[in-house]
């Protein structure tokens, strides 16, 4: 066997075969929603809404109550005899099927529907099948192929104290209130009502849908959210609304409240109960923050050049935390280096508000992020959330099966962007943990389903598995070319949904060539990387340096030489030398005096068997 295996890795790589597919996503070829090229078939349709959001948040008590108005568009060719609620605060309802435990204190009722009508339609709550986070409601009259439904539901439910698993109170007048309004849940053109629980560990898959919300809340809070502040001037006082235009139209960082500001309590207007108004179009989701004593720094930069738009960056926290002085500078350098460097796409959001909060959590235009004990944590943690604005939010990615799909490309992103704000980071999240767990029972293809794994297996396929597959073709390809496959990509599936397939079809055909040697090998197959050096052998230019692959996994090649007079010189190989299917490479040096030492290796590329890695010369 192992003969057979060897004699099949040596066989061209032009004789590539099809990736496997499932047979359910196969059907969407046959239907004509999705192609084999990548592109959205000529059926390709999506689901959307437009909500209309009145909520009152009261601090002291956490309550949150609010309607909902939705106008439902059903764009599939199904006629729909029911619908399929997501109500997400029910994590919290008690018996509710959650990944880790809650504090006793913050496991509830979950959210109450007082009140729920559908094309006029009057349902009794008590009577709907509720199981934790998914409603179902039956229809006396189906909603019709492209036709349209109207929704309104009357709701509440407390906020959680602690146990805060990406919402919920972070400090005494302050707050992060995230999922907390009922909404329809995806109907696609893969599984139909997106049905899965949410239990905690995977993450969201959500339409997008336009949004109007009223936030109501007592004086002095301050309220940041998804989309555009509609009445700054009746909820601002007026050299806060001022600061606030300033920030929009200016590069310099600058404080639209101050910490003496905060302790003033002059900021908001001074009604007892404020309510500001939010719109954003075409976004996945909605939340918003609130707190009567944060700090808002912000700044805004062109993000492209072509229109001369900007984008507004704020830091939002507690003046004691001081760790988050920097992050209005890491967040504008994110925001700078996704516009012009990588992904190299203008940021395509007005705003984005990182929020000092108790997560390291990303929503549309908002992060949620806890203080950090050091400078490197702040870096790799803002840059990483903030990237998350392309994928899932800007894509559409179904995080709930699809985890590597956004979290791969957070975790590059955090690579690459992390040294341009600080040259001498060399961050390597989660690469080490992956060269010691793979081809371990803990080592799960990457294509596997996020729903079918936890722990170890779910962080290695989320994170760096992905991120480092990526990393892999950027360097195949070089940036140019690279740039040219991932444009494709996000051309073709900004606001939409697309599956695995669409990503690696649109990548080949972006890149004009047929990565599938890689995808398979690297998403679908098993095994562990492991290079070696088999060894150095004198020439008539210099050396050749063999290196061997053990493992099956195509990483790059790295050499570090030193020569006898203790310079050095590095030496890189993509993986492109592993495309054929050959089991070593030659690297020469060209070199006139005798070298010393050969290290194999570097930050990002991961060996389960390093101690072949280094030649000392005699």
């Amino acid at each position: 066997m192992r003969f057979l295996y060897l004699l099949l890795l040596s066989l061209p790589a032009l004789a590539q075969q099809p990736l496997p597919i499932p047979r359910n996503l196969q059907a969407t070829y046959a239907k004509g929603t999705r192609t084999e090229s990548g592109q959205p078939g000529p059926n390709y349709w999506q689901n959307t809404a437009d909500y209309d959001l009145a909520v009152t948040f009261d601090p002291t008590t956490r309550r949150v109550s609010g309607t909902v108005g939705i106008k439902y568009q059903n764009n599939s060719p199904d006629s729909l005899r029911q619908v399929w609620f997501k109500l997400y605060p029910n994590i919290y309802q008690k018996g509710a099927p959650r990944s880790r435990p809650f504090s006793p204190a913050d496991v509830g009722e979950g959210m109450k529907i007082t009140a729920l009508t559908i094309n006029g339609e009057v349902f009794n709550v008590a009577k709907l099948a509720i199981e934790a986070t998914n409603m179902a409601v039956p229809l006396r009259r189906a909603i019709g192929a492209r036709q349209s439904a109207t929704v309104r539901a009357t709701y509440s439910y407390v906020l959680n104290k602690g146990s805060h698993q990406r919402t919920g109170e972070i400090e005494p007048g302050a707050d992060f209130v995230a999922y907390f309004f009922p909404r329809i849940a995806v109907y696609d053109d893969i599984d139909g009502w997106n049905r899965v629980p949410y239990t905690g560990d995977q993450e969201f898959y959500n339409d997008f849908c336009n949004f109007k919300a009223a936030i109501t809340v007592p004086k002095n809070f301050v309220v940041w959210a998804t989309g555009d502040l509609k009445n700054t001037d009746q909820v601002l006082a007026k050299k806060y609304a001022q600061r606030l235009r300033d920030a929009e139209q200016k590069d310099a960082v600058a404080f639209v409240i101050s910490a003496e500001d905060a302790q003033r309590r002059d900021i908001t207007a001074q009604n007892p109960q404020n309510t500001w108004r939010f719109e954003a179009r075409n976004v996945t989701d909605f939340v918003f923050a609130t707190a009567d004593h944060y700090v808002w720094q912000s700044t805004s930069l062109v993000v492209d050049p072509a229109t001369k738009r900007r984008t507004r960056v704020d830091a939002v926290y507690n003046p004691t935390h001081k760790d988050y002085a920097e992050v209005i500078d890491f967040s504008r350098k994110t925001v700078e280096a996704m516009s012009y460097t990588f992904p190299k796409w203008p940021f395509p959001y007005a705003h984005e508000t990182v929020f000092d909060g108790l997560d390291q959590m990303e929503y549309p235009m908002m992060v949620n992020d806890n203080p950090t004990e050091t400078r490197e944590d702040a870096i790799t943690l803002t840059d990483h959330e903030i990237f998350h604005t392309m994928f899932p939010f800007y894509m559409g990615i179904n995080e709930t099966k699809y985890g590597w799909m956004d979290e791969g490309w957070a975790t590059i992103g955090e690579w690459l962007i992390s040294s341009l704000i600080d040259p001498k980071l060399d961050d390597d999240y989660g690469v080490a943990r992956y060269a010691s767990s793979a081809a371990t029972e803990n080592d799960l293809p990457v294509v596997t389903l996020s729903t079918q794994q936890t722990g170890l297996p779910f962080f290695l396929n989320s994170y760096p598995k992905p991120g480092m597959g990526y990393l892999y073709v950027k360097d195949l390809l070089g940036d140019e070319l690279f740039t040219q496959a991932l444009h494709t990509y996000i051309r073709q599936w900004n606001g939409k949904h697309p599956m695995p397939y669409d990503f690696f079809n649109s990548m080949n055909a972006g890149a004009g060539r047929n990565l599938n040697w890689f995808w398979q090998r690297w998403f679908f197959d098993a095994g562990y990387p492991d290079l070696a050096i088999a060894g150095v052998t004198k020439t008539a230019a210099g050396y050749d340096v063999q290196v061997q692959a053990k493992g099956s996994k195509p990483v790059p090649v790295d050499l570090t030489v030193t020569f006898a007079d203790n310079t050095t010189q590095k030496l890189h190989r993509t993986i492109s030398v592993w495309e054929t299917g050959a089991t070593s490479v030659t690297v020469p040096v060209a070199t006139k005096q005798p070298v010393t030492r050969v290290t194999l290796g570097s930050t990002l590329v991961p060996d389960s068997y390093p101690k072949d890695n280094v030649w000392e010369g005699k």
